[in-house]
């Protein structure tokens, strides 16, 4: 496995006296696609949390997903998708997404309480959330869909990450067309598959955890370890299920042990203060033996919090290319207390 890294110098002259001070940075190469990463804005991974009970005051007032409205006020599948209209498990709600992404979307919510803080988000209340976006899935499959091809989950959790409501819920949906860098990555991770004859994810776990750079830990079939060329600014969290080619191969063990690895990420990054972020699923279609099932975990913050300045500048916004605070093998330590399962 080849890891690939440009490195950088800005020297820089001391306003006062003019002596030279070196600016490392770095340009890493993500070792599937050759997407790159910067490595640079070299600061502290801490930050202070907000006034959270000022933040959420009066919220659930409007908010549709709580329960005196959510049966009232979200929509119904067609009956011949869903024939009950809407998917219950206790008191979490799976309904048509009136914003959707694709033909098929769906919004979960994690049941009637309107504020659950991150540490709070059990592996438990994970897996009663995703086994509702499941049974959303196998309805699309049986249902012979021509958009049962790719099942995916993403989740926004809290504002920062763009979510637009604090009630913490899921967007579920199953497509024909693969969003962006999935896309990138099966074909990369297909292009893999062919010259050397081996699978991409594989051979990244197999060295991931010999190296032990950047490996987390294991839970079942699933490896956990830092992201060589991240996304987010305080580096990100990779899971890969071995053996796994798609969202519906995943078994109640499998999901269970993701549950849980997500809830240690959570810990370890409230820890440096932040409160929110992304998760997405990763996933192949049945048959696509090239790849494996993964999922990023990417914690969202400010530049500046005082300001509210977003993680998300021209660089990002429009280059797409991505800024890292910390090299990941320093956040790999800091997050490596909570990843002994």
């Amino acid at each position: 496995m080849k890891f690939e890294a440009h490195l950088k110098e800005t020297i820089v002259l001391d306003p006062k006296n003019k002596t030279t001070r070196a600016i490392p940075s770095e340009i890493r190469k993500d070792p599937l696609t050759g997407r790159t990463a910067r490595i640079c804005h070299f600061m502290k991974l801490k930050w202070e949390k907000p006034d959270f009970d000022k933040m959420i005051a009066g919220t659930e007032k409007i908010c549709p997903f709580c329960p005196d409205k959510v049966l009232s006020i979200t929509p119904y599948f067609a009956e011949d998708l869903i024939p009950e209209g809407r998917l219950i498990s206790g008191d979490m709600v799976l309904f048509p997404n009136i914003a959707p992404y694709d033909s098929l979307g769906a919004v979960a919510t994690f049941g009637s309480r309107h504020y659950i803080p991150m540490t709070e988000i059990t592996p438990e209340l994970i897996v009663k959330g995703f086994r509702l976006a499941f049974e959303f899935f196998k309805r699309v499959e049986n249902s012979k869909h021509p958009e049962s091809v790719y099942h995916i989950i993403n989740w926004n959790y809290m504002p920062v990450s763009g979510s637009s409501l604090i009630h913490p819920h899921l967007q579920v949906f199953s497509t024909s067309s693969a969003p962006n860098l999935m896309r990138q990555e099966l074909d990369a991770a297909y292009e893999y598959y062919r010259l050397k004859g081996t699978n991409f994810w594989d051979d990244l776990v197999k060295s991931e955890e010999s190296e032990k750079k950047r490996f987390l830990g294991r839970a079942g079939r699933t490896a956990w370890l830092c992201s060589y060329a991240p996304i987010g600014v305080a580096g990100d969290v990779l899971a890969v299920v071995d053996g796994v080619r798609c969202t519906l191969d995943l078994t109640d063990k499998d999901i269970s042990d993701i549950a849980l690895g997500l809830t240690r990420a959570m810990a370890a990054y409230d820890r440096m203060g932040i409160y929110s972020f992304n998760m997405n699923f990763f996933t192949g279609a049945k048959d696509d033996d090239f790849t494996r099932f993964h999922l990023l975990f990417s914690p969202r913050t400010f530049f500046n919090q005082a300001l509210g300045t977003p993680d998300v500048g021209a660089i990002r916004n429009l280059y797409n290319e991505t800024l890292c605070m910390a090299f990941p093998e320093d956040i790999r330590d800091m997050l490596a207390p909570d990843f002994i399962f």
